[in-house]
């Protein structure tokens, strides 16, 4: 099982990106459309309206992907890549994590706090580990990935901390059901934009 990554399921829309020409699941790419005025637009919610170019979700295929030229013949149309198209990317993504866990919170779907988060692991209840970019390599590793589940370190203590109304926080858990997939498939593609997959998380098997 990769480490944040989301899981390919027979069902999952597939979608070839322009960079490396492989079909894979949308849930590892990024949709980009171009606006009315011929502007690279990253459309992370999927809704907006124009013909798709699909990128992975890398730093590195986005990049790539703008200085190739790539999204004018995804879009067949000229296309202008704005500056630092990547860290759009990144922020928005972080910014609907952020946001999914608060939601997942706020229907009591969601922990944070060390002994919280290990009372929830230990009971089996905890689907999702969720770390902090910047906290104590030891404290983290006090505590481990549920069994079938997902962790991920791609937020910063300040961002998971928004998500819990606090200044920051180290340690949060998801339960089962709510949003928790889709923070998955969200959390994967900002590890992708952060390459914040090189470290193995806590309790890996």
């Amino acid at each position: 099982m990769t480490r944040g990554g989301a899981e390919k399921l027979r069902e999952d829309p597939e979608r070839r990106c322009v960079v490396t020409g492989e079909v894979q699941p949308k849930a590892g790419l990024v949709r980009f459309v171009l606006s009315p005025d011929g502007i690279v637009t990253p459309d992370l919610a999927g809704k907006l309206p124009g013909r798709g170019v699909w990128v992975t979700a890398s730093r590195a295929a986005i990049d790539k992907a703008g200085q190739k030229g790539l999204f004018a013949r995804g879009a067949k149309a000229p296309a202008k890549v704005p500056e630092g198209l990547a860290d759009l990317v990144e922020a928005g993504l972080a910014k609907r994590v952020v946001e999914l866990i608060s939601l997942d919170r706020k229907a009591a779907k969601a922990v944070c706090g060390f002994e919280k988060v290990k009372d929830w692991l230990a009971e089996g209840r905890a689907r999702v580990l969720l770390q902090a970019s910047d906290g104590s390599e030891r404290g983290k590793g006090k505590l481990w990935t549920p069994e079938g589940g997902r962790w991920f370190g791609c937020l910063t203590s300040n961002e998971l901390g928004q998500a819990f109304g606090r200044d920051s926080v180290i340690h949060a858990a998801l339960g089962a059901g709510g949003l928790a997939k889709r923070v998955v498939e969200e959390a994967a593609k900002l590890n992708g934009l952060r390459q914040s997959t090189a470290d193995d998380p806590p309790g890996k098997n």
